[in-house]
């Protein structure tokens, strides 16, 4: 037994895993990441020595099979990635650093950033980094399967966040479509498709425009390029929508009509409607041209079915089990046709099948259990498991019976003889004909559940509004789940003489009725999960049974939402209301604790307060046990320990024949940090900033030719410390090679100061207005800084100038070197606006954290609180904030720069960077009318103070010039400090500098 299964941090690669033996899962922990292997472990319970196996049909332990597609895909996105993620587009780059950024106060999970890191690097920079095997191998699998759709199947297990994962994939691919509108590899048209309307109605938060939408919630859109993301279309459908409907007219038609208008026709869907109308239909507000993108949720429920199913794996079904995989190839069917349809009519240039369990099931003509060949990533519910993202599923192991069986893991085995078969009416079933074997299993799993609700009475939580943890059985058929729901809820039994009378439920926590009479809001419910998903409205029989909690929950409703008397509910969706709700503070189903369900509860059912699940049912298949294990994987708190890792949480199942980690640990509360809103606030307008967007500088050089001094800072020394001279390659037999950087090496000096000067007018003048007559002075200064200021030391050569690590830094040091005739205008520094924004604004702040904060005067800032970076916040950031509010009217407005999108782009070691500066203090307006802005730089210890000066000198040489010049933004001014105690005199100081029209300030 292992006491505490998690070994990885949540937000890295897992480094570390369990072994498997022949035995199944050891407590040996070998220190490197799990392959992703496609094995479906068998629990094996302990009594006798662990003699007696419970195997389900078609799978035993040999069945452990490596996905290699997925781990040649992990290797090369490991070599990607220590390559600096090269060959993508700087708006790729861009979301991937602001993905991975470690400051940031809301980390992105690594099974997330991995999904949508394999999505982008096949998409844009496997075959330029030499791996176009991926892209060839799912175009064979494709063909082979999907009848060439491009499809690629990210897996994640239940509960690790596919949804977050999808609004990541939306954001990368509509950003770069705002940016490069003619790239075809991207698209602004999303068609998001769910299995169900539960789940239709979760996606809401892709929607940019949802108040709750998680490009904002889960902070994964810089708020820079968030305006950019409402360009994006997006419609999201449940799959019901693809099947063609009746055309309205036919509908109305008697059988002997509608034969006649069809005539001779050997066609049975004459009046069906057609693909294009359908398309049409499920794609409205797809506006526009160009591919759409294709989002399949929970898409195992989607593939090409074939021909013939598989006879052997039917033969071990019952008539109720065959009924069920009839009807979800059926439904395949229709999924996979409307997308068929949709490329046909529309094109499809890609589609991302998201899923815990991407297999093919018993009847589609593939082997059952079999991994869909098109999966490109991997992250089990094993690695979920020892990630510590999901709550740890335990089921028995051991019982004090003497039997060599566990009485509840394989619960059906022993029940299903007792219990109502498929097809009888639920009403002529009595609770009190519950198999013993049942009742027990009841009994003993609500004994647990008792525990774990006494545990959240006791923490507080209960005190603070936080909902009860859920306990829900999932159960064969109708009239089961009656049966198992007037036992646990209560119910109305008729006596001998006629009289009807109140009963109870017999689990006294769960009970609907008490002192004789129902409750005001029903603590058990009932609902059918087919019914509810489908859209139709519910069934004669279904709406009988629960009667009674749909009148109960039409009178919450209305004591709720007083002013919607008119509006009509139906009692589908007032039980999908619920259902969805359940653990949902505030809403109709916080006070639910148990739920049971007539068929399997539906994916996406995201209640994260499931603790106890009980199988009523046969399973089949290890697909259906973990889809049924699902519902209660979602962890209910993500605070971390001491060490950076999230604490054990456990969901008890009974009733399901699965197991991957054998623990008997418990739940160890954490108190999560106080999450706090920090928005723009509408009265606040009056200390709005405003501020320009830039993406870099340009110099326009005056008309007359320059000249160049030298000075130590020209120097460049060269040496094989840049780059290696000599490079030798070997095998483990045969002849070795060596290799040298030749396409340097052979340079001559004159080609060098060639291209020197070449990159010195294309990076320095004025694109749209080029002075070529300044190129032969430029050679000129080229040649001579070669001669006086280029060391080559280790048999180096000029030419490794040319390398991109150091071309950059070559031509820096030259242009810094420049000098301008006497009477000559000096060289003129222009912005370069962002495409798509050049001015933002404070009013796009809103955000959420757990970091502390300082709440802001309303009079002085339109942010209502300062964000304190820092495990115990900043002291310094603090003390600006108090500051700036005390200078009284010097001051007008102030904002930290914290999800604001105000950068400044600059250069070091080669490569573009973006510095991003503390505060922006908007100063007290003179009588020249022109608006004065300070930007405000707190340095300490923790930075670096070679990389802060090239900042500061970015700010004071470059970003000021160009802005000041430009006129449309006012004056600014750059104040830096280093010291706490000097914030005040800095910023004044800074202030009558910048109101003298310098546009500087000196740094403090």
């Amino acid at each position: 037994m292992i006491e505490n299964p998690i070994l990885n941090s949540p937000y890295h690669r897992p480094s570390r895993h369990f072994a498997f033996d022949t035995s199944g899962i050891t407590n040996v922990v070998l220190e490197r990441r799990r392959p992703s292997s496609h094995f479906i472990p068998v629990p094996r319970p302990r009594k006798n020595g662990g003699s007696v196996q419970h195997e389900l049909p078609g799978f035993s332990e040999a069945d452990i099979e490596e996905n290699q597609l997925v781990n040649n895909i992990r290797q090369a996105l490991e070599r990607w990635r220590a390559g600096g993620r090269p060959n993508i587009t700087p708006t790729s780059r861009r979301l991937l650093e602001y993905w991975t950024d470690p400051s940031r106060d809301n980390p992105i999970l690594y099974c997330q950033l991995e999904a949508a890191e394999t999505a982008i690097y096949i998409a844009e920079a496997a075959v330029k980094c030499g791996d176009p095997w991926i892209r060839n191998e799912l175009d064979i699998h494709n063909a082979d399967y999907n009848s060439g759709l491009h499809r690629v199947a990210l897996k994640m297990a239940t509960g690790t966040g596919k949804t977050v994962v999808m609004a990541m994939l939306i954001a990368w691919q509509a950003l770069n479509k705002a940016a490069q509108p003619a790239d075809r590899r991207f698209t602004r048209r999303f068609l998001v498709i769910a299995p169900g309307i539960t789940i239709r109605d979760r996606l809401r938060v892709l929607l940019p425009e949802d108040d709750e939408n998680y490009y904002l919630q889960r902070d994964l859109v810089p708020a820079d390029l968030r305006g950019n993301l409402n360009q994006a279309l997006i419609k999201i459908v449940n799959f019901h929508a693809l099947r063609p409907r009746d055309k309205s007219a036919a509908g109305k038609l008697t059988p002997l009509n509608a034969a006649v208008l069809q005539g001779d026709s050997q066609d049975s869907d004459a009046f069906a409607e057609s693909d294009e109308a359908m398309v049409k239909r499920v794609c409205a507000g797809l506006r526009g041209s160009g591919e759409i993108m294709v989002l399949n949720d929970e898409a195992h429920h989607c593939y090409q079915p074939r021909a013939a199913a598989e006879a052997d794996s039917e033969k071990r079904l019952g008539a109720a089990e065959r009924k069920e995989l009839e009807t979800r190839d059926a439904e395949a069917r229709v999924w996979f046709s409307g997308l068929l349809a949709i490329r046909k009519q529309l094109g499809v240039k890609a589609i991302y099948d998201l899923s815990a369990t991407p297999f093919f099931i018993g009847g589609s003509g593939y082997g059952e259990g079999i991994l869909f060949p098109w999966v490109v990533s991997d992250f089990s519910l094993v690695d979920a498991i020892e990630s510590g993202v999901v709550k740890i599923p335990r089921v028995p192991v051991d019982d004090d019976r003497p039997s060599p069986d566990v009485t509840y893991l394989d619960l059906w085995q022993k029940i299903r003889d007792g219990l109502p078969r498929y097809g009888r009416k639920a009403d002529t079933v009595s609770p009190e004909e519950l198999p013993d074997a049942l009742d027990g299993a009841l009994a003993s799993l609500y004994s647990s559940y008792q525990r774990e609700y006494t545990r959240w009475e006791e923490s507080g939580a209960a005190a603070k509004g936080d909902p009860p943890p859920v306990f829900i059985v999932v159960c064969s058929n109708t009239a089961v789940s009656k049966m198992v729901f007037d036992k646990i809820a209560g119910y109305e039994k008729i006596l001998k003489d006629g009289t009807a009378v109140l009963t109870p439920g017999t689990l006294p926590l769960f009970s609907n009725v008490r002192s004789g009479r129902w409750t005001a809001s029903p603590r058990t419910i009932l609902v059918d999960s087919k019914e509810l998903e489908s859209g139709a409205a519910l069934s004669k029989e279904f709406r009988g049974l629960a009667a009674k909690e749909i009148e109960e929950f039409k009178a919450a409703y209305a004591r709720r939402f007083p002013g919607r008397g008119d509006v009509a509910v139906t009692d589908a969706e007032l039980l999908r209301e619920v259902m969805n709700t359940v653990g949902k503070p505030g809403r109709l189903g916080a006070e639910v604790r148990c739920v049971v369900s007539v068929s399997m509860l539906t994916e996406g059912w995201d209640a994260n307060t499931v603790t106890h699940i009980l199988g009523v049912r046969a399973f089949g298949t290890q697909l259906l046990c973990e889809q049924v294990v699902g519902r209660g994987l979602r962890r209910r708190s993500y605070a971390t320990d001491e060490k950076g890792l999230f604490t054990p949480e456990y969901a008890d199942v009974y009733g399901v024949p699965f197991q991957f980690i054998p623990t008997v640990g418990r739940t160890r509360d954490l108190k999560r940090k106080p999450v706090h809103r920090v928005r723009a606030e509408p009265d606040r307008q009056h200390a709005e900033i405003t501020f320009p967007c830039l993406s870099g500088y340009r110099q326009e050089f005056p008309d007359a030719s320059p000249s160049a001094e030298f000075s130590p800072q020209s120097v460049m020394v060269l040496s094989k410390r840049d780059l290696p001279i000599m490079t030798e390659t070997a095998g483990l037999v045969g002849i070795s090679d060596t290799q040298s950087p030749e396409t340097f090496l052979r340079l001559r000096p004159q080609e060098v100061a060639f291209r020197l000067a070449a990159r010195l007018i294309e990076n320095l003048d004025d694109s749209a207005d080029p002075r070529p007559w300044h190129f032969p002075a430029l050679l000129k200064i080229a040649r001579r800084w070669i001669t006086e200021c280029v060391e080559c030391h280790d048999d180096t050569k000029v030419g490794l100038v040319m390398s991109s690590g150091l071309l950059q830094q070559a031509v820096t040091k030259i242009r810094d070197s420049l000098r301008w005739p006497e009477g000559a205008p000096p060289p003129r520094t222009v912005p370069i606006f962002q495409p798509y924004r050049s001015t933002g604004s404070t009013s796009t702040v809103n955000f959420t954290t757990t970091k502390q904060i300082y709440p802001s005067a309303w009079e002085k800032s339109h942010v209502n609180a300062v964000v304190l970076d820092g495990p115990a916040g900043n002291s310094w950031e603090r003390a600006a904030a108090q500051t700036l509010e005390s200078l009284g009217s010097l001051v007008q407005a102030y904002v930290k720069n914290d999800h604001l999108g105000f950068v400044i782009p600059y250069s070091h070691g080669g490569r573009g960077h973006r510095y991003i500066p503390d505060f922006l203090v908007r100063l007290e307006p003179t009588e020249d009318g022109i608006e004065r802005t300070l930007i405000l730089e707190i340095s300490g210890g923790r930075k670096s103070a070679s990389v802060a000066a090239i900042k500061a000198d970015t700010v004071r040489n470059l970003w000021i010039p160009a802005v000041n010049g430009h006129g449309g933004f006012g004056l600014w001014g750059f104040c830096e400090v280093n010291d706490p105690g000097r914030i005040r005199q800095a910023v004044t100081e800074a202030a009558v500098k910048l109101d003298g029209r310098g546009g500087r300030s000196n740094a403090s």
